[in-house]
This record gives structure tokens, sequence and C-alpha cells, in this order.
């Protein structure tokens, strides 16, 4: 089994409205707010996209329309096919006009999540990581403290959203390993893409059990994706196929 990954930027979404369904041309017309029409239309294309390549499918309007992304009652999206569920699970994330679908078989329970690297402060860190982990981002060098907050943030928010619950659930009660210790930036290699194709592992614990999960830093952004049961590192999705070569950060 194989977990695959989609990112998408606003430069890409269509115009046009011919790839969305009714329900989702109802639910758009709700937003009153542009940047959240945007965000919402964004992650939308890329999910409908992530699916039709998972699924072999093409990439047309009237097929991007068949499949809808709907919310849970616990708010995570779910992917349906033609009005029934589609035989895919799904993840998806969107920051600062880029998107990220990450979406493999039903057996999975997936989440991911795009972050952006950037000065945080000290209230947050403090209201949302535990005591080795404020003591981890005290340790990492000046240049590298913030790209280590945003993994950390990153990789927890995909496990809550793994677990299905958002930002409901007290953040400190997920903490993360990265299998080293967490002594400064250079240790877990933020910026070396020479692991897996950009992706290096770690693992996101909580009171019911262990996701497995992997990174990836480059430019301004922190990618993170856990599951379970424990995958390889995610494949890289182009329209219409399943690429065979890992996603190249």
């Amino acid at each position: 089994m194989q977990i695959y990954w989609l990112e998408q930027d606003a430069a890409e979404v269509s115009d046009e409205a011919d790839w969305l369904s009714a329900a989702e041309l109802a639910r758009l017309s709700s937003f009153h707010i542009a940047k959240r029409r945007r965000d919402w239309r964004l992650g939308r294309w890329t999910a409908k996209h992530a699916v039709a390549a998972y699924l072999k499918l093409a990439s047309e309007p009237s097929t991007l329309a068949a499949i809808e992304i709907r919310s849970a009652a616990s708010g995570a999206p779910e992917a349906f096919l033609d009005g029934y569920r589609a035989r895919a699970s799904i993840s998806l994330s969107h920051r600062d006009g880029c998107a990220a679908c990450a979406v493999a078989s039903q057996e999975f329970t997936l989440g991911c999540d795009l972050e952006v690297v950037e000065p945080r402060c000290e209230a947050f860190v403090t209201d949302y990581f535990s005591l080795d982990e404020q003591q981890a981002i005290a340790r990492a060098p000046g240049s590298e403290r913030f790209r280590l907050l945003a993994l950390l943030w990153s990789a927890k928010e995909s496990a809550l959203k793994a677990l299905r619950t958002g930002l409901r659930m007290d953040v400190r009660s997920v903490w993360i390993s990265f299998g080293e210790a967490l002594t400064d930036a250079n240790t877990l290699a933020l910026g070396d893409s020479s692991c897996t194709a950009g992706w290096r592992p770690f693992t996101a614990h909580h009171p019911d059990g262990i996701f497995y999960g992997w990174y990836a830093c480059s430019g301004t952004f922190v990618r993170t994706i856990v599951s379970a049961p424990q995958c390889g590192p995610p494949m890289a999705l182009q329209a219409g196929l399943v690429v065979s070569t890992p996603l190249a950060m």
C-alpha cells in the first residue's frame, strides 16, 4: 500500500465553475469573503485532481464535477464519486496560495499539513508545546528556530487531522519524535533533501497510539503527513496518472 501526494497553487485553479458539483456551487456561494472563496476553491481543485489521479480518472471538468469533497461531521474531508464514497482516504491542507492533498486506500487513516516558516511569539511556544519541545526549540540555532517550530506545529496538526479532532483537542496531547535526539536543527536535517527524495520520517504519539509520519522542508514551506498503518514516503501525483518516483521537494 502507498500514500500519494499532490500540490497545486492558486494560479492552477480554473476560473470556470464546470468542475464543481451543484452542491459545491451552493456551498461556494455561501462564502462572502473573497479570500475564503479562493482558499476553498484551491482546496477542492487540489483534492479533486488528487482523487482523480489516484483512481486513474481523466481530469476533465465533467469527471472533476462528479468527484465531490464533502465535510464529515468532524469537519474532515471525504471524497465521493457519483454520490458514493470513493475508494480513497484523503487529507487536505492549504496555506498562502498553495494546497496539498494526501490520498491513499480506504484502509489508511491520514493527516497532512502545509505550514509556512515564520516568526512566532513566545506565548505561542509556551501555550502549545510541551516542556521538552520548548527546550528543543530554544536549543535550535537562531536561523533554524522558526523552521523547527513550524515543523513541530505542522506534525501536530497532521496528527490532529488524522484523529479527526483538529484543534478541538489539546495540541500538547500529541508529541513528536524524530527517532533521534532533538538537539538542534542540524540533527533533524531541516534543510537537507538527501533522504528519500526530500522526505524524512517521524512519529506522532498520542494517548491512543502512534501515527507514522514523513516531513519535508524546502523554501518557506514545511510539509508533513501521518498515517496508520505505517507506509513509505509519499509518491507524487500528476493529473490522470501516478508517478513512479517519490515527490521531489
